[in-house]
């Protein structure tokens, strides 16, 4: 047993419950098991309906595999297994093994290179017998999902055959020229086994195989090769042959039925530092391929290339070709040395983006790539975009005469203060002759080309409504007025705009448009023809609707919906059906549980589904079912132990706040909670949070806030209110709500008022601090990541975006409502910084120097100030992290502090040596001081 979880084994015996009895035969969270609980990933469910696979994850350990087969209702699990596949025909199950965790860390002690680890295994499972075929040594695999019979396999370097017939060189050279890849038949007929592949890609539709090699060409020569397996006698067709050594191929790209391919080449000699890349095209019938395009295209601008870094990509019908075309970044002076250029950033005040957000994006922005259509009937090249027009969007299968377009340039530098979405002009674009036309000037808004690419669609912010565009003739039309409905955001408590609550989708042809309010579908005619019709009446009772996508393939909506529930007063949800006949919605399931928790599945060629359901004692395990949902079977069954531990129950209470408003929140109570005893209390919060009232919280060391399962098994109760805003006055706000919820609890008897903590991060952070300097009620708070200082913060960056934090208090969630000239007052009364001097409460501050959201001198401002102030403060910086920890290690020690942190406080644990002495620099890393301060 490791040292780290000998000390959290030891604070564990000394952290029981102060105030209420543990239940008999119960035991308590620890942060190990927090890291050893599983999550199940990845659910697939086979095209026959027949088996459903996932994978638990804990994040120490193991991942396991498993399999449930609905006709035996037996369920298998496999160690170490991950990446699952089914194949198209439901007979086979292909996934990955890996080397156990433990081994990995043993390795890793030893400094054993990685190349030296064993590498991965392909497991085959055929479902019908049971048998499990193992095949080492594999990088990489893929089972078509659209035609059975075929695995492809690309193995590792060292996994070469030897057709060198020199022994000595055959791993130096497998490596500098690709490894062996096989096309393997399932059903044990004859595969193909080829040698010194680079690089391979499979045909969506149809059993063809486009691949690159690399070798010395007294064995395999260099290029790009074509195996068409419906042949009677398939042999590789060679597309492209070269003995050029630095040659190059990109970008291997077939279209679905595998009739046509494309990719990128280059064949300079000369090492010239721009790589003079052309495309390349080959057709059924063809004997080779052909260069269609290369440098001295004539759709090419000076100082433009064909990019590498855009992919190709081909119609559905095979007939069209889109492309990326990028300027040649600008040249290194090669006669300079290093030290004799000068290193400097400018910035201008006319930048359409910060020198910041240029530099988070500067990767971005030399790999811009300008989208082109190549006609293959016509033999015509369509450029689309260019830098007028950055921006392009055309339907999912690149058919139709249409594509839309939008430039944001002329307006982005106010997104430093407005936020997104950024203003922009939209255009429709003639796919057949590139001609453009201005559809609309300086809209905010984000714009979508529906399916069949007769329309252009978005929601215009400052009109609060959706406008569609005819592509045919450019004609705008308004769809929605207020009067109709609500389509924006009817909660929206910030200084801005109010957000749409979206779109549903299209119907066949792009007849309709289906758009959310609050509660409600509505059927509108794009054209302007029909009426709009309500296909839901979910706001006269609260509840709200909202289309499941059972087939992302399918660009259209199904005429038969499945449609979520979601009840806003009770949080009750489930499932309905909308066919075009009913009146209302067909209820399936419906109850007090969350049934969202992860997508329905819905198997290709049969009516069933899989789903989970879930409340705070119900973990979503995985559920298979019919389109009624009846009698569902429990199909995973990740954590068994959690009956073994103190769970709890939660509820939601109502109270008044101080400003008169009526609130909801959730109050989480220890398990065999008694009334008549008195329990300490944590306050936990950020926003909204009473929606979540049957969501499951799984036991999971959680990078940023308090995991209530861990604390309600230490017999804590726990607090989350929702709080409303006024603009002007978050931290005001967030007091009415917050302590108007305490005293009600307080009032109710149970709540110890003097053992009560607070903990929040980010904005959470933010009110917790703000609190701190209102109350003296609370005993303890961590906050996290807290802004302190609004006028310091104002003017800051996030870094992470390199965006201005500008738009952040004058339009979103700080709420200030303007800027620090047109209202200082507001950000000073709003700055906890300022009024330190009345704060009493010990504060734990979290606060890493990598953060990219909330300047980490925010943290520093908050530690400094208080400990001007001889106020108990500790501040906790991990270094090298963002916004929050998010290594495994690092996550676990921020959780055992804090909880030490509470727990010394509200539970009267004893002191760690870190709060006690700290943990000086020249211990970090070495000793912890998590070891309680000894008497």
């Amino acid at each position: 047993m490791s040292r780290f979880a000998i000390l959290l084994l030891v604070w564990g015996s000394v952290c029981t419950w102060g105030h209420a009895q543990a239940p008999s035969g119960k035991k308590q969270l620890t942060i190990d098991d927090l890291v050893r609980w599983k999550s199940i990933e990845d659910p697939l469910i086979s095209a026959d309906g027949r088996f459903v696979c996932w994978r638990q994850h804990p994040e120490e350990g193991d991942d396991t595999l498993g399999l449930w087969d609905a006709t035996t209702r037996q369920r298998r699990l496999f160690a170490r297994g991950d990446r699952a596949a089914f194949s198209a025909d439901s007979r086979w199950l292909a996934f990955r093994l890996t080397a156990p965790a433990d081994s990995v860390r043993a390795w890793k002690k030893r400094d054993l290179p990685r190349k030296k680890w064993p590498k991965d295994t392909l497991a085959l499972l055929d479902l019908h017998s049971g048998e499990l075929t193992r095949v080492p040594g594999v990088k990489r695999f893929a089972m078509p999902d659209k035609y059975g019979g075929w695995v492809a396999i690309w193995y590792e370097p060292d996994n070469q055959r030897d057709t060198t017939h020199n022994g000595s060189n055959k791993k130096k050279e497998s490596r500098e020229n690709g490894s062996r890849f096989e096309l393997r038949a399932l059903a044990g007929g004859a595969g193909v086994v080829l040698d010194y592949v680079t690089d391979w890609q499979l045909a969506e539709e149809a059993p063809v195989l486009l691949y690159h090699t690399s070798g010395d060409d007294s064995v395999v020569q260099r290029g790009v090769w074509l195996l068409d397996l419906r042949r009677p006698d398939p042999q590789p067709r060679p597309l492209w042959r070269t003995s050029i050594a630095k040659a190059e191929f990109k970008r291997l790209t077939l279209d679905k039925q595998g009739r046509a391919a494309a990719f990128l080449l280059q064949l300079d000699t000369t090492g010239a530092s721009v790589k003079p890349w052309a495309l390349a095209l080959y057709r059924n019938g063809q004997d080779s391929a052909t260069i269609i395009a290369d440098t001295a295209a004539s759709f090419l601008p000076e100082g433009w290339q064909l990019s590498t870094d855009e992919r190709l990509r081909f119609s559905d019908a095979g007939d069209r070709l889109l492309f990326g075309i990028k300027r040649v970044p600008p040249q290194q002076d090669t006669s300079l040395l290093e030290e004799e250029i000068a290193q400097v950033e400018v910035w201008t005040w006319k930048d359409p983006m910060i020198y910041p957000q240029q530099n988070v994006r500067k990767e971005r922005e030399l790999k811009r790539s300008y989208e082109v259509l190549y006609q293959l009937d016509a033999d015509r090249f369509v450029p689309l975009a260019d830098t007028a027009l950055p921006e392009v969007a055309l339907t999912p299968d690149l058919a139709g005469r249409w594509a839309i377009g939008w430039n944001e340039w002329p307006y982005f530098h106010r997104v430093s203060w407005e936020g997104f979405p950024s203003a922009k002009d939209i255009y429709r674009i003639d796919l057949e002759t590139g001609a453009r036309h201005l559809v609309a000037r300086e809209v905010r808004a984000n714009v979508h080309i529906s399916p069949a690419g007769k329309y252009a669609l978005w929601y215009h912010v400052a009109d609060t409504a959706w406008y569609a565009c005819a592509l045919a003739d450019g004609s705008v039309r308004q769809l929605t007025t207020n009067e109709l409905s609500a389509f924006y955001d009817e909660l929206n408590d910030r200084p801005m705009h109010p957000r749409p609550y979206g779109s549903a989708g299209w119907t066949e042809g792009d007849r309709r448009v289906v758009l959310y309010d609050r509660y409600d579908l509505w059927e509108i005619d794009p054209s302007g023809q029909a009426p709009a019709r309500r296909l839901t009446r979910g706001r006269e009772s609260r509840m709200s609707y909202r289309v499941v996508d059972l087939d992302r393939e399918r660009h259209f909506l199904d005429e038969r919906l499945l449609l979520r529930m979601f009840d806003e007063q009770s949080k009750g949800s489930g499932y309905a059906w909308l066919s075009p006949k009913d009146e209302a919605p067909q209820v399936a399931v419906f109850d007090g549980h969350y049934w969202f928790g992860t997508r329905v599945l819905k198997a290709k060629n049969a009516e069933r589904l899989v789903f989970t359901k879930e409340n705070y004692q119900v973990f979503p395990d995985l559920r298979y079912a019919g389109p009624d949902f009846a009698e569902a079977k429990q199909v995973s069954h990740a954590n068994p132990r959690q009956k073994d531990f103190r769970w709890g129950t939660i509820e939601l209470v109502e109270w008044t706040s101080l400003d008169g408003q009526k609130l909801q929140g959730l109050l989480v109570k220890p398990e065999d909670f008694d009334p008549n005893m008195k329990y300490p209390l944590l306050v936990n919060f950020y926003e909204r949070s009473s929606q979540t009232l049957n969501r499951h919280r799984r036991p999971y060391a959680h990078r940023s806030t308090i995991n209530y399962p861990l604390y309600i098994s230490k017999g804590y109760v726990i607090f989350n209110p929702d709080i409303p805003y006024k603009v002007g006055y978050p931290g005001q706000s967030c007091y009415d709500a917050v302590m108007s919820g305490v005293r009600m609890l307080i009032d109710k008897g149970f709540v110890d008022k003097e053992r009560i903590g607070v903990q929040g991060h980010s904005w959470g952070g933010y009110q917790v601090a703000y609190l701190l300097t209102r109350t003296n009620l609370f005993r303890c708070a961590e906050a996290g990541a807290p802004v302190v200082n609004m006028f310091s913060a104002y003017g800051g960056i996030r870094w992470g975006s390199g965006l201005s934090r500008m738009f952040q208090y004058e339009r979103t969630q700080s709420r200030i409502g303007g800027t620090i000239w047109e209202y200082p007052l507001r950000y000073l009364e709003n700055s906890p910084l300022f009024f330190l001097d009345r704060v009493t409460t010990p504060v734990l501050i979290l606060h890493n120097d990598k953060d990219g959201a909330v300047p980490w001198y925010q943290g520093i401002e908050y530690y400094i100030g208080l400990r001007r102030l001889g106020k108990p403060a500790w501040l906790l910086n991990y270094n090298g992290e963002p916004h929050w920890p998010l290594k495994l290690p690092n996550r676990k020690d921020f959780q055992t502090r804090m909880a030490q942190f509470f727990d010394h406080y509200l539970l009267d644990a004893p002191m760690p040596q870190w709060m006690e002495r700290g943990v000086p620099a020249w211990e970090k890393g070495i000793r912890q001081g998590l070891e309680a301060v000894k008497e």
